[in-house]
């Protein structure tokens, strides 16, 4: 009952540091939910030896031994620049310098067959509380495409209870729920968009007006990961992993405000889009000495679904906000190699990640908007994992391994860090809905990632 409530708590204070801004993937998706995944580009979903498979594959949990928690957090900087055909100008950035509060994820992961539960047979669980869907954006409230957006936020959380199973060696399978929700833990717990009244009616052109809501939806992922080869120790030196997630429809009720007061209660619908990922990855090297992996992912998210964004009022009005979003994929290409005894650090692993990444952007220029400033980008990662095991001393104080209570000790902790850069392409904008947002767009981001693994 202890280790219960230690682990509730754990995971409330988990949710209470996850929230979203706009990091990688295509649009508003955020595909860095973990820092060892983050090192590589994310190509991660054929590896999947982490906690966070339950994201980025949960078939990969029946990998995992005993009872593991990774939990981390991502630092988000940069900022997106505008130049219009007349040469006005204005500039945009996080909210601040970085985002804040940070982009964070939680996992835990059991298989059960290690507590005494072998007849069930070889069955993993898990619970994830990420944000795979985000953005946060600012610009002036005076600038040049004010009428477009000023701010925008989307604060959306995703609490994924999940399972896996392994037939045998060669072959598993994961499923998992997807609940998206909003928290009041994570900036103002609701999704809001707000721009500056371009005129008619009787609101005075140039008001401030601000769109909010929030809602709840669900959805579901389900996963497979074969293994065609192992080693002579039993360990993969190619797998294959595919990832189904389910389209999620995202009914939000909340309000419209002119100049800060409330105008009319408001309704909306955000479609989340359907994404498949195939993966596939090489070990060339994998003995018991050093690893060597090569990875290559491909999702595919189907944009096509998110048509419209429209804004019912309780007065009757309907405030239109086009979208027709197009398909679009994201292409990952990632390595690591992995020191699994060094001379001078016998009680430690050490790991060298990088990777680069390749997102099409599914916004076209007729509908384009300021708030979601996606561009084709290229992203280019590093990153640096290190595990100490038994015998070793973590800040050279804390033993690794023998820390807890009762029979849940830790057996290893472990530490990745990452860093990746965004390089947006350059985008000119014409022939948009709203010609102030017509114009030349420049964006870069960087992203700082870090994660702490306890094995237990």
């Amino acid at each position: 009952m202890k280790n219960l409530v230690a682990l509730s708590c754990l995971v409330s204070l988990a949710a209470a540091c996850i929230a979203p801004s706009k990091a990688n993937g295509e649009a508003f998706r955020i595909t860095s939910q973990s820092a060892s995944a983050t090192g590589q580009a994310s190509a991660f979903a054929a590896q999947a030896d982490d906690a966070s498979a339950i994201y980025y594959n949960a078939a990969g949990m029946t990998q995992l031994n005993r009872l593991q928690v990774s939990a981390g957090t991502n630092l988000v900087g940069g900022g997106f620049s505008f130049r219009s055909p007349s040469g006005a100008t204005a500039h945009g950035d996080l909210n601040g310098a970085i985002a804040i509060p940070p982009p964070s994820n939680f996992y835990v992961s059991a298989r059960l067959k290690d507590f005494g539960w072998s007849r069930m047979g070889d069955w993993g669980v898990g619970l994830g509380i990420i944000s795979p869907f985000g953005q946060l954006t600012r610009y002036p409230d005076n600038g040049p495409f004010s009428s477009a957006a000023t701010s925008a936020a989307l604060p959306l959380v995703d609490i994924k209870p999940t399972l896996a199973f392994r037939f045998n060696e060669h072959l598993a399978i994961g499923v998992g729920a997807d609940i998206y929700t909003f928290s009041n833990f994570l900036g103002e717990g609701q999704s809001e968009v707000k721009s500056t009244w371009p005129g008619g009616g009787a609101i005075p052109r140039g008001t401030p007006i601000e769109v909010n809501g929030k809602g709840t939806a669900p959805g579901f992922n389900v996963s497979l990961l074969y293994t065609p080869l192992l080693n002579e120790d039993g360990k993969p030196v190619a797998n294959i992993g595919i990832i189904y997630r389910s389209q999620a429809t995202l009914h939000m009720n909340g309000e419209f405000r002119v100049n800060g007061g409330l105008a009319a209660d408001a309704k909306t619908t955000l479609v989340l889009p359907q994404i498949i990922t195939g993966a596939f990855a090489i070990w060339p090297i994998r003995n018991r000495l050093t690893e060597w992996k090569l990875e290559f992912d491909l999702d595919f998210a189907g944009w096509k679904s998110n048509r419209n964004l429209d804004v019912h009022l309780s007065n009757g009005t309907t405030l239109p906000f086009p979208q027709q979003w197009r398909n679009s994929f994201v292409a990952h290409f990632g390595t690591e190699y992995k020191w699994l005894q060094l001379p001078l650090l016998p009680s430690w692993e050490v790991a060298l990640r990088g990777g680069y990444l390749f997102s099409q952007t599914p916004v076209p220029d007729l509908t384009f908007n300021p708030a979601v400033p996606d561009a084709d980008h290229h992203g280019v990662a590093i990153g640096l994992g290190a595990t100490c095991k038994e015998g070793g001393l973590l800040f050279g104080l804390l033993p690794c391994q023998g820390i807890g209570f009762g029979s849940v000790k830790t057996q290893s902790v472990g530490i990745d860090v990452a860093y990746q850069a965004l390089l947006y392409e350059s985008r000119t904008i014409t022939g948009n809905l709203n010609p102030t947002v017509n114009g030349t767009y420049h964006s870069t981001l960087h992203v700082g990632a870090v994660n702490v693994r306890v094995n237990f």
